[in-house]
């Protein structure tokens, strides 16, 4: 474990500015669009499929990256990415659809809710804290849920 106090506001700052610049990437791109996740959501724009699609792209080969050059942690660690147990595959499905359910609803999915607060939508407030209630419900009842 390091020495550093993560609680400190100095070693939190980082991760401020990053979420400052991300919110001003999402709205500039506008990603937090209600319309823009309309037209997704109806087929009708490529728009967010386009930064969606980068967005895995870039995850894919970030992951490949570290894999290989068997990239470490500010610790020094190595990082280890274990491969996913697919199981039958229906938690993903069903995972999904309540997600995407959640999102074609509140026209915003979690990293966008919080730009859009920033942005003055702040009936986001609401969602965002029926984000927080339902991951804490399903942190009561992972027990009893099948894996």
């Amino acid at each position: 474990m390091s020495d550093k106090k993560p609680n400190r506001p100095m070693y939190l700052l980082p991760y401020l500015l990053i979420g400052i610049y991300f919110g001003i990437v999402f709205t500039k791109s506008e990603v937090i669009s209600w319309f823009r996740i309309q037209e997704m959501f109806r087929f009708q724009s490529f728009h967010m499929y386009g930064i969606i699609g980068s967005a895995v792209l870039v995850a894919l080969l970030s992951v490949q990256w570290i894999k290989r050059t068997k990239k470490r942690d500010l610790d020094g660690v190595e990082i280890v990415i274990p491969p996913k147990d697919m199981g039958t595959g229906t938690r993903y499905w069903m995972g999904g659809t309540i997600f995407g359910l959640g999102w074609a609803l509140t026209g915003a999915c979690p990293g966008p809710m919080f730009a859009l607060v920033g942005n003055g939508i702040t009936v986001m407030v609401v969602a965002i804290v029926s984000a927080v209630a339902g991951t804490f419900t399903y942190g009561v009842l992972r027990s009893r849920l099948p894996h």
